[in-house]
């Protein structure tokens, strides 16, 4: 009769998966964040102001409600960081994109390209009908992106336009004011198309189109 051998384990092995199950490496803070203000994105623009709550977007971004807490304190503060988050962005881009040479028609043509691609994406569209409807309950909502979205966003392109007025390629008496006006030139008419139901929000080619128009118009009275 034959005893079969008795089979030893492969310890190497074993040990090679052991280490491959490792723990999966922790997001980063910044990651973290970066997750909750998507996921408050769409909480606010499908939900509403009043019908989003904090477990809600920590489910959404998959992350615990402790985990939200402890890196935003609540749903007002929530709010404001999914604002600033967005407009941060857009001013960093904006100030990346200086003018080039004398090409003062293609860089103001790019420069309200991505203010265009700001204002009239339908998600910041729908946001905006969503603090109108709400604001008269919750006034500091409307408070919040009108400072923080509306004001920096013409405060960023006044600062590019005060720039290239220093360079000497425009003449404007003042950079705010010329900034409001290219902004409600850009912007007013496909807007409210949009937040009345009467278009959808405009791809990128059409807000390129309209960036250009603006650009000559506005540099036939002001460009040098």
């Amino acid at each position: 009769m034959t005893i079969p051998k008795k089979r030893v384990p492969d310890v190497s092995a074993a040990s090679d998966v052991r280490r491959g199950r490792g723990r999966p490496q922790a997001r980063s803070d910044d990651e973290t964040r970066a997750l909750i203000l998507d996921a408050a994105r769409r909480e606010f623009t499908a939900s509403g102001y009043a019908a989003t709550n904090m477990e809600s977007v920590a489910r959404q971004a998959g992350v615990s409600t402790k985990t939200l807490y402890r890196l935003i304190p609540n749903k007002a503060a929530l709010f404001e960081a999914m604002i600033t988050d967005r407009i941060d962005r857009f001013a960093s881009v904006v100030r990346l994109r200086a003018c080039e040479g004398g090409d003062i028609e293609t860089a103001l043509r790019e420069a309200l390209l991505v203010c265009g691609e700001l204002i009239l994406d339908g998600d910041v569209i729908a946001l905006q009908r969503m603090i109108l409807s709400e604001s008269d309950k919750f006034p500091d909502i409307a408070e919040t992106f009108y400072h923080k979205a509306i004001k920096r966003t013409e405060s960023t392109l006044a600062s590019w336009l005060h720039t290239q007025q220093k360079r000497g390629l425009i003449a404007i008496d003042d950079a705010e004011a010329a900034a409001g006006m290219l902004l409600g030139m850009l912007a007013f008419q496909p807007q409210r198309a949009v937040m009345f139901g009467r278009a959808p929000a405009p791809n990128r080619e059409e807000i390129e189109r309209r960036a250009q128009a603006c650009a000559k118009l506005f540099l036939a009275g002001c460009g040098r």
